[in-house]
């Protein structure tokens, strides 16, 4: 998982513009987020979900407003399946290229983290935790 400016997925391939970056602000940035989930061959050709939220440093998800006054949570995710090319030699993890950019989110002065699940499942090394700086006075 990185943290980018900008990140795309391509042939196959992510692209990262700008990444490797953990701190940002105060002024609300926009940013991408690129993962390379990689799948074992024993669990290629089924049906897989993911999910990506982002957490405030007490781990609750953070809340906001949409244009509608509606409160959402900032995540995001969706299903995918990677199959097995012709000739892929058995035991081989198979990749899955995934990258999402945003709009500036207005973030308080603080830590945060981005956390992945995969199947429900998560583990510490799938976060990225980040800093939105505060206002100078």
């Amino acid at each position: 998982m990185f943290l980018a400016d900008y990140a795309v997925v391509s042939d196959g391939k992510l692209t990262i513009v700008g990444g490797g970056w953990s701190q940002t602000g105060p002024e609300p940035a926009s940013f991408g987020i690129g993962l390379l989930i990689q799948v074992p061959w024993d669990q290629s050709n089924t049906m897989h979900s993911f999910s990506v939220e982002l957490l405030d440093s007490d781990g609750a998800a953070v809340v906001l407003e949409t244009p509608e006054d509606e409160e959402q949570a900032v995540a995001f995710g969706g299903e995918f399946e990677v199959g097995r090319p012709p000739g892929l030699k058995p035991g081989t993890p198979l990749d899955f290229p995934v990258a999402m950019n945003s709009t500036p989110l207005p973030l308080e002065a603080g830590r945060y983290e981005w956390r992945l699940t995969i199947d429900g499942e998560g583990r510490q090394d799938w976060t990225l935790p980040f800093t939105v700086r505060a206002e100078e006075a």
